[in-house]
């Protein structure tokens, strides 16, 4: 059965996750080149200005879910995880209150909500987000941002298992190599989520 986009996402039950679009993950301080690299190659940032422009014009909230840690590392475990632990070693990794953990200038506006974690990988386990969502009606998440590696598909799979209906923006998410993150989208989260594009869903939002 075709997916009715205009109701999935009507205003008043939507909400946009913008997933880890700061400074140190895919702007000027990121370490990681082969993300900004995929990002510039799906346009992701000029798709997510347009987005989420068409989102606030329609009263659509936008939460950027971004990470940081605590320079002594209380609250983060990173033992179980063999990225996280590798990137921990850098002791200036993603730092509370330095520019890398910002979001990109260009995306962020002063109405925009802000959701942090300081562990893990999925904006939902162990913060206030699943709250702030349905303190605002939210009952539809639009997942975008970075990456499709791991970000992305696990927002998609704790929003599922939370009750909420997804949509993923093809063109305003970005992984790497290419190839795989092709299949990911194709392969995975085409049974978690509606694949949607910016044109689409800038098309519903406007009057």
């Amino acid at each position: 059965m075709p997916v009715d986009v205009g109701s999935m996402v009507a205003p008043g039950r939507t909400g946009v996750l913008v997933m880890e679009m700061q400074r140190g993950v895919v702007g000027d301080l990121s370490k990681f080149p082969d993300l900004v690299e995929a990002c510039a190659g799906n346009s992701v940032v000029p798709n997510l200005q347009a987005l989420l422009a068409s989102a606030r014009a329609a009263k659509v909230p936008v939460v950027h879910c971004t990470a940081a840690f605590r320079a002594d590392r209380a609250g983060t475990h990173a033992a179980n995880s063999p990225f996280i632990t590798a990137l921990l070693k850098d002791p200036a990794h993603m730092l509370e209150g330095t520019g890398a953990v910002e979001v990109l200038p260009e995306l962020w506006d002063p109405g925009d909500l802000e959701s942090r974690r300081g562990h893990g990988f999925s904006p939902f386990t162990g913060t206030s987000l699943d709250m702030l969502l349905r303190s605002l009606g939210v009952s539809t998440v639009v997942a975008t941002g970075v990456s499709l590696n791991l970000g992305i598909p696990g927002l998609t799979l704790e929003a599922v298992n939370l009750g909420y209906r997804v949509a993923v923006v093809t063109d305003a998410v970005a992984g790497f190599p290419a190839d795989y993150a092709t299949a990911v989208l194709t392969h995975t989260l085409s049974l978690l989520a509606t694949r949607l594009t910016t044109k689409t869903l800038t098309t519903t939002w406007t009057p």
